[in-house]
């Protein structure tokens, strides 16, 4: 039969580790609370401050070729609705452009293939890889000179005919929600298109000054 002095020593090995838990756990409370709680020093603060985005946050946006061909000639036909000119996109292995140009007292059939080349501000860079006007046997030059006269295009597109290629400004379109767009990437024959979207924080009713005055 056990004593007294057994069962003393019992209720202290079952008290002793408690103890050593309970007096753990407290001191990782302690050490949480010091970490959130734990003022912040000016360095840490500018830290902070530095990497709050400046006005806007960008985004990648992926699509494909057919999906961004569709997109391209609804802009098209509404950009030459209710003139007698008439063009349109098709992206495949390259951008080729079809159309109709006014020769003389008549029409001939257009069709030009470009090379499409990203700029690294995000504009894009149409370079002329071959190009016809029906049976007309005329220098490329003059053929892009005719397509700058009388092919409508937007104020961000502008037809180089010396240098053969055609410039879109992509970043330079103006967008209602006032978006910024530029061309991360066109891969046709991967079928791999990206393009970067700048949203500013002001278009979605956000005032960096308010966000600001809340770290203060």
């Amino acid at each position: 039969m056990p004593n007294r002095s057994d069962k003393r020593m019992n209720k202290y090995k079952w008290k002793r580790p408690f103890f050593i838990l309970l007096g753990f756990n407290i001191l990782l409370l302690l050490i949480v609370a010091g970490l959130i709680f734990w003022p912040v020093s000016e360095s840490d603060y500018s830290a902070i401050q530095s990497d709050i985005p400046h006005g806007s946050s960008e985004f990648i946006v992926r699509t494909t070729k057919e999906n961004l061909n569709e997109l391209v000639n609804a802009y098209i036909e509404q950009l030459v609705s209710g003139t007698q000119h008439n063009y349109r996109v098709e992206l495949d292995e390259d951008v080729h452009l079809i159309g109709e140009l006014p020769v003389f007292s008549s029409t001939v059939p257009l069709s030009v293939h470009f090379e499409p080349i990203v700029q690294e501000n995000g504009d894009l860079i149409l370079q002329q890889r071959s190009i016809s006007v029906g049976l007309l046997e005329l220098p490329n030059q003059r053929i892009m000179e005719y397509m700058k006269r009388y092919l409508p295009m937007p104020e961000w597109v502008s037809i180089n005919p010396a240098e053969e290629k055609i410039y879109v400004a992509v970043t330079d379109m103006e967008i209602r929600s006032n978006f910024v767009v530029g061309v991360e990437n066109i891969d046709l024959e991967g079928n791999n298109l990206a393009f970067k979207i700048n949203v500013p924080y002001r278009t979605l009713g956000i005032d960096l000054e308010d966000l600001n005055v809340e770290y203060e």
